[in-house]
């Protein structure tokens, strides 16, 4: 990837592009786009869609998802595969991390096929028993040995069947006790208790080649922002928890930042992420980050270059054993 791409991932409207989209991603050279429910109807008119973002930004441009199994899986029965929550199978699988690793293997065959090549997962948040019902189930683990052996198998499938993972949300959204698409989670755990537990599984994962930040505020860090828009957080990350891969926001529309959507954008920018997730295809939204989010260039650039390299032809594997082992290892 080279510029001049812009850090930014849009989302689109509809499953078809529309001219105006079109001449705009054109225009304005998002670094990705994100599929969500709404631009999906069946494989070939996926493919079509994924085929027609790339033509129209004339490179290969990351096509994101989110397809974690479970409760967020964008692409559903009866064209994809079922996979069960997160939770139940680290709880009650008797080897999670081959079901894990075979979950991402069969996840990334599925992408691949129509054109996605980045998938917005493992979750790496610990769950907790107050910990959100909007995240708790899609935790892979209630303990940090747990979530980074099932995240890391989860990971290494993906990565295998040629989609970059995107480890979220960093630095952990564990124990959010209010989902952060609605409002603003605080985190009260002392800094001392975090290192050992929710920031330590991020740790561990460290090396992955992206993130996504978490919207919750860490009052014994920066009472003051939450993570996604506080250099303080940020300088954790890179620092302390040791993360270098190419970082985005979680969605910049999300009811737990305030302010108008630029300014939100900006702020992400300034504290340190690398790229400004904003998924809900607003035309007229997109054009004003647009006209403010700027070209990548320098560390950022480096290091979202350095992920990209990471995307890999999958190894030809038989799928339907895969599929099968996967069943019977499954309660």
């Amino acid at each position: 990837m080279t510029s001049p791409a812009r850090a930014l991932i849009f989302g689109c409207a509809g499953p078809w592009l529309t001219p105006q989209e079109r001449a705009f991603f054109a225009q304005a050279q998002p670094w990705g786009v994100i599929l969500f429910a709404r631009n999906l109807l069946d494989p070939a008119q996926i493919t079509a869609l994924t085929s027609d973002l790339r033509a129209c930004v004339g490179r290969d441009l990351p096509i994101l998802i989110d397809q974690e199994g479970g409760r967020v899986q964008r692409l559903t029965p009866p064209h994809w595969r079922g996979f069960a929550p997160a939770l139940d199978v680290a709880q009650t699988c008797p080897d999670p991390a081959r079901a894990f690793w075979l979950r991402g293997r069969l996840i990334a065959a599925e992408l691949r096929a129509l054109g996605i090549d980045v998938n917005c997962a493992p979750v790496a948040d610990i769950a907790q028993p107050e910990t959100h019902p909007v995240l708790r189930n899609r935790c892979h683990g209630t303990d940090v040995t747990q979530v980074v052996r099932n995240a890391r198998a989860m990971a290494d499938g993906l990565i295998a069947g040629g989609v970059l993972p995107v480890l979220k949300h960093i630095p952990g959204h564990g124990r959010g006790t209010l989902d952060s698409h609605l409002a603003l989670p605080l985190v009260q755990a002392p800094r001392a208790e975090l290192d050992q537990t929710d920031f330590a599984a991020f740790r561990a994962l460290s090396d992955l080649p992206l993130g996504m930040t978490a919207h919750l505020v860490f009052a014994d860090i920066d009472p003051d922002a939450p993570a996604t828009t506080s250099a303080r957080m940020m300088q954790l990350i890179r620092d302390d928890i040791g993360f270098q891969g190419g970082l985005m926001s979680d969605d910049i529309s999300m009811q737990a930042l305030a302010g108008p959507v630029p300014e939100r954008a900006l702020a992400a920018l300034a504290a340190g992420c690398d790229l400004v997730l904003h998924c809900n295809g607003d035309l007229a939204e997109m054009q004003a980050l647009a006209e403010i989010c700027p070209i990548l260039d320098g560390a950022a650039l480096a290091r979202l270059t350095a992920a990209l390299a990471r995307r890999q032809a999958p190894a030809p594997v038989d799928l339907a054993a895969l599929d099968a082992e996967h069943a019977a290892l499954i309660p």
